[in-house]
């Protein structure tokens, strides 16, 4: 076991981790870290705790001090200095007539190096305006093509749920989603209702995946043929998947009759739920699985 504290450097960024050596750190300090990018400034999410030697990437480095007030006077600053920096590269962009969009700026702590977060459709040949960059900030530059999915994590936003987007907020890091977990879900394949402000799926999707894959598994699939407590054969006509009913269409008395049923008194072949898609909908959704 080693002891570290989680540390995270943007608004719910990835946590990294860095040994707090004999200081006297809880979680809301500031702490100044050497990184790869440079000298840091960030902010203690994890207060001191034992991990396995194998989830630290290593080598693990040291926290360099706490925060003091000069520091926190430094980072405000830098925060200002980042604002007049994003409109300078804007107005550099469209001279040089460029199709971006500048999405967020980002001093490093010992302003080592200055970060331009951008997005666009293919790729862009900026060299000639990191060079007038490079010649009005005299430092060094860096310009980061990011996603639709990062943009809007960045930038923020309210989800069709009325909250805010959970990218925002707390998901550290984006987890695989595709449209299989929507037709799993039972929920409609229209675009509109699945994909987020971002214009890909919601990353929502993945939080009841595992409840629906476990429900589903218990559940015969639409047309199978099932036997009723009463000993009846009939075909499945639909299923309820959150109250784990069934109904079952069987034949009594020479007529065809509806019968709803606790999918655990009914007897079927167990079997791998099937998920269909037809190509009209992969179609309409195919470009909502995609990441940039």
């Amino acid at each position: 076991m080693i002891r570290v504290i989680g540390v995270r450097f943007r608004n719910v960024g990835k946590i990294y981790y860095f040994s707090p050596k004999n200081l006297e750190i809880k979680a809301g300090d500031h702490v100044i870290v050497e990184t790869a990018r440079g000298v840091e400034y960030g902010n203690v999410v994890l207060p001191p705790r034992d991990v396995k030697e194998e989830k630290v990437v290593q080598p693990l480095k040291d926290v360099i001090r706490i925060a003091n007030p000069q520091d926190d006077k430094k980072e405000e600053t830098n925060r200002k200095k980042e604002r007049e920096a994003y409109r300078i590269c804007q107005k550099k962009i469209r001279e040089h007539g460029l199709e971006m969009k500048l999405i967020d700026v980002e001093y490093t702590f010992d302003n080592n190096k200055i970060l331009f977060y951008f997005t666009a459709d293919g790729r862009i040949d900026f060299r000639e305006l990191v060079k007038d960059l490079a010649a009005v900030f005299k430092t060094r530059i860096e310009l980061r093509q990011i996603g639709v999915r990062d943009e809007t994590k960045i930038l923020g936003g309210i989800g069709i749920c009325g909250r805010e987007l959970c990218c925002h907020t707390y998901l550290s890091e984006f987890v695989p989603v595709s449209i299989k977990m929507a037709k799993e879900q039972n929920l409609s394949l229209n675009p509109s209702k699945i994909s987020g402000v971002c214009g890909r799926l919601m990353c929502c999707l993945k939080n009841e995946e595992e409840t629906y894959e476990d429900l589903n598994r218990r559940l015969p699939n639409t047309g199978d043929k099932v036997t009723t407590p009463e000993g009846l054969k009939g075909e499945v006509q639909s299923v309820n998947v959150l109250r784990q009913l069934v109904k079952v269409v069987v034949d009594v008395d020479d007529e065809k009759e509806v019968r709803e049923y606790q999918a655990s008194d009914l007897k079927f072949k167990s079997r791998q739920k099937k998920v269909k898609i037809s190509e009209e909908e992969m179609k309409a959704l195919k470009e909502l699985e995609k990441e940039k």
